[in-house]
């Protein structure tokens, strides 16, 4: 699937070894530098390519090693559009070793992107400034000239001249460090890297504490932190230690590098960064809180840590050759965070949570037609920038998932260690992955896989006729593309998967898997008698949807209301359920009913699937005011039997998962029961203490903080709105922070709602942040989605000059919360009209998703009103 004309430098000058040397400048934000790069050439030039970006250029030199003749360059080259630098040599250049020495310049931005400033209030409340590096995909050419290209690996040394106050590191430990004449700056060298992508170069510079530890193979490793903040670095430090000797064992080949540091950046677009020896993080991805931290915070800063861990081997020691396969790198991480985290914390059961969470975010996206394949094509690196999404990622883990389940933990492990063992050091295809494995199992692993990755979007496995009989269960099934909004598949359009096809019934799961590669099949599942239930895609473990028959999903609720059925089963068949009545593949009324099922349900996984139909429901239907009536009630029903069960009050005895099912309990309250007098007063009392003492957390844990700022703003008027409001200045920690930014925009008062919009773009609250208070007045209700659009269209230009020239993840943010979420073809259509003469090409698959996802939503509507959900004796008769 590689693109046969991707645009790349010229092959002929290959990289050895860069020596860079980087002397910033914290107060003017600007830098100058040197490199000097060994390189070998393979054919006569008189010019030498690289990339580079923002970068001013005094001088080149190149050495011939062979006879020791210099040259200067005659010119300097900048192809701005491009990000291309292009020396030009007097004469020709002859085949062989030499260097080329650079002296450049270059500007601390404040983009989160390349060499790039960040801005903090330390313990003292002094403004400080720091700096970092964020480099994947393309902005390595923003800090230093290179060979941006993942497989033109190469060595780095790298030096930085630094005040002597600041603590810096790099991706290697020091070789050296001394002080400079006048005694103000101090020259730090780092040891070689091992042969490695440019991407995965990394330097922070700044004022640090750490917490420390050894793993049992001997590699030190430190968890940096703002000073005074050391002990939110402990748990963190803890699962690195726990994950690097986990995955020495996993892939056969031990951690190369003599040190892991892992740093939390204030200001940082993604979530964390996977540079080799030093992984950056975004400051609530890695810093724990002891005592304020919620139970999801602490499991996604496990998860976050593991799966950077896991890119220390899958994307660092074997790269993907080109940006076409980065699902290699971020498909299998996506994987192995879980498989890790599970490993370490069995009790918070992830693979039962992985439905719930990846499984679903795959399934949503891959199911419009604006999707891509996992292998797409990229010709020009810019492109990456929109495959960083639920499909590399989401989509990528699944299938990994799936072949785990064919191979059998064994077989897997043993083809992982064959790849990893073969190319290490190297970059690698899709290919040579699905090689290993079939060499390790004697499967035909690239015959089954191709249909997975070659080709977007995924199944749903329809049964057309099943009998049940003595100890046999009969099930005819057919296999088509599932779409969103349920439009027809034509011929030309027709795909074909090659299916595992796993069951379960209430005797537990069974070993027998039948491989599905024609458009319908004929299977055969052992039963205890003809009562039982067959669930297909036992624990979910296929990325598909299931449409069962009516007598098959009448039998489903037995094992469903009974609890035999495991909880990734009971919230598959909802999932499922539910996006087949999107796609007008099952009735509404049915899906209704199929509630009725889980009314015990007291699982936290299984909740958060229900929680999340009852809300979509509820979203889907606030412009028809009966049925938005009947479906808030039936929420309440089912919802009161989860609050009898938890409760507002923490035990001392609640495990983790019980934390999380109480904090999905409030939340549900604050959507479905927020102004009924009980729960009303249950919050304002709980944030009354919190008023009193943010530090209590008896009264209001972090699981339960940002539902109950909801409820109080909903209820409240101007007062309880700056109550919530000031707590962002005056928490000390940004993951309280963002319990202010995800609730204050359930404000009723319009004004106040164009308040939270103004307040975010005035630079109160941090790029890297500010889309979460967007979006909490956009899923506010209607007013708040008319409001956000409204506020994009006439602030667009304050909104890309804000964001300038950052990750287009973080456009790409403002545009979901800004312009997601409607449900009708008039505004897909005013949508697409607005961007059209908008400068948004690395953010057009985003938009083009958003409006697809709305068509889908429009039909959706209609389907419900027209349902038997529109008729009061339905509801009338559950």
């Amino acid at each position: 699937m590689s693109s046969p004309d991707k645009v790349l430098l010229p092959p002929n000058v290959d990289p050895i070894r860069y020596s860079i040397c980087l002397t910033p400048d914290l107060e003017k934000f600007t830098y100058e530098g040197t490199t000097t790069v060994s390189v070998n050439v393979t054919s006569p030039t008189t010019t030498i390519h690289m990339h580079a970006k923002e970068l001013s250029f005094w001088s080149a030199t190149y050495t011939d090693s062979s006879t020791g003749v210099k040259q200067d360059a005659k010119s300097i080259t900048v192809q701005i559009k491009e990000t291309v630098v292009i020396f030009t040599f007097p004469t020709s250049i002859k085949p062989g070793s030499g260097s080329l020495h650079i002296v450049f310049s270059g500007l601390l931005n404040n983009q989160m992107a390349g060499f790039y400033r960040s801005g903090y209030t330390d313990i003292h409340g002094v403004r400080k400034i720091m700096a970092s590096t964020q480099f994947e995909s393309l902005d390595a050419r923003r800090a230093f000239p290179c060979w941006d290209e993942p497989s033109r690996k190469s060595i780095f040394s790298v030096t930085l001249n630094v005040p002597v106050e600041f603590t810096a590191f790099s991706n290697m430990p020091e070789l050296s460090c001394k002080t400079l004449e006048g005694g103000k700056i101090k020259e730090i060298v780092y040891m070689d890297t091992p042969v490695m992508s440019s991407y995965l170069v990394a330097f922070c510079i700044g004022e640090f504490d750490y917490v420390q530890s050894m793993t049992e193979n001997g590699v030190l490793v430190r968890v940096y932190t703002p000073p005074g903040k050391s002990s939110s670095g402990t748990f963190a430090l803890e699962c690195a230690c726990k994950t690097l000797d986990l995955y020495d064992g996993f892939f056969g080949v031990e951690y190369p590098l003599p040190k892991l540091d892992m740093v939390g950046i204030p200001e940082f677009a993604m979530g964390a960064m996977e540079n080799w020896g030093l992984v950056t993080y975004r400051e609530v991805d890695v810093l724990v809180d002891p005592i304020k931290a919620s139970s999801n915070q602490k499991q996604r800063v496990c998860t976050v840590v593991t799966h950077e861990l896991a890119h220390q081997w899958f994307g660092n020691l074997v790269t993907m050759a080109w940006w076409d396969d980065l699902w290699l790198n971020e498909g299998f991480a996506s994987w192995t965070e879980n498989m890790a985290a599970d490993e370490m914390f069995p009790d918070w059961k992830m693979w039962e949570q992985y439905t719930v969470d990846h499984g679903s975010a795959a399934l949503r996206l891959d199911s419009l037609r604006s999707s891509h394949p996992i292998q797409v094509p990229i010709k020009h690196a810019e492109e990456v920038e929109e495959v960083f999404d639920a499909i590399s990622y989401c989509k990528g883990s699944y299938v990994v998932r799936m072949i785990h389940a064919v191979l059998g933990r064994e077989m897997f492990q043993k083809g992982l260690i064959l790849y990893m063992q073969k190319h290490k050091y190297g970059n690698t295809l899709t290919s040579d992955l699905w090689a290993a494995w079939e060499e390790a199992s004697g499967m035909p692993i690239a015959d089954m896989m191709k249909s997975w990755t070659e080709q977007m979007g995924y199944p749903v496995l329809k049964v057309v006729g099943s009998t049940f009989e003595g100890k046999t269960a009969t099930i005819k099934l057919e296999q088509s593309w599932f779409l969103a909004d349920g439009s027809e598949v034509t011929a030309e359009e027709a795909k074909l998967w090659c299916i595992p096809i796993l069951a379960s019934t209430s005797a537990g799961t069974s070993d027998d898997i039948n491989m599905m590669r024609e458009d319908s099949i004929t299977i055969k599942v052992p039963i205890e008698d003809s009562s039982s239930w067959v669930k297909l895609n036992a624990e979910q473990q296929v990325p598909m949807r299931v449409a069962y028959d009516s007598d098959m999903l009448q039998r489903l609720t037995a094992g469903i209301s009974s609890k035999k059925m495991g909880a990734s089963d009971r919230a598959g068949i909802l999932l499922d359920s539910y996006n087949l009545v999107k796609a007008g593949m099952m009735k509404p009324g049915d899906l209704v009913k199929l509630l009725s099922s889980y009314v015990a349900e007291d699982d936290a996984t299984v909740w958060e699937a229900l929680g999340g139909v009852l809300v979509g429901l509820e979203k889907a239907t606030q412009d028809i005011p009966m049925i938005n009536a009947n479906i808030k009630s039936l929420a309440k029903k089912i919802i009161a039997p989860l609050v009898e069960l938890v409760g507002w009050e923490a035990q001392a005895e609640d495990g983790h998962l019980t934390k999380l099912l109480r904090g999905t309990c409030i939340r549900l309250l604050s959507i479905f029961s927020y102004s009924e007098a009980g729960v009303k007063d249950e919050a304002n009392r709980r944030f009354a203490k919190f008023l009193e003492d943010a530090a209590d957390m008896q009264s209001l844990p972090s699981d339960m903080r940002t539902p109950v700022f909801k409820m109080v703003v909903k209820n409240g008027g101007k007062k309880e709105f700056e109550d919530v409001k000031g707590y962002y200045t005056s928490a000390t920690d940004n993951a309280e922070k963002k319990h202010v930014l995800s609730s204050i925009g359930e404000t009723p008062d319009l004004k106040l709602k164009m308040d939270v919009l103004d307040w975010t773009t005035h630079g109160d609250v941090k790029l890297q942040d500010f889309f979460y208070a967007v979006g909490s007045v956009h899923s506010s209700g209607p007013e708040g989605r008319d409001l956000t659009w409204t506020y994009f269209k006439e602030n667009f230009d304050r909104y890309k000059t804000m964001l300038g020239l950052a990750s287009a993840s973080l456009f790409d943010a403002i545009i979901q919360c800004s312009c997601g979420g409607f449900s009708s073809d008039e505004k897909a259509d005013e949508i697409e009209e607005f961007f059209k003469d908008k400068d948004v090409a690395q953010n057009q698959r985003k938009i083009t998703q958003i409006v697809e996802a709305m068509r889908a939503n429009a039909k959706y509507l209609k389907v419900i009103a027209e349902s038997e959900l529109g008729e009061e004796k339905f509801w009338k008769s559950l």
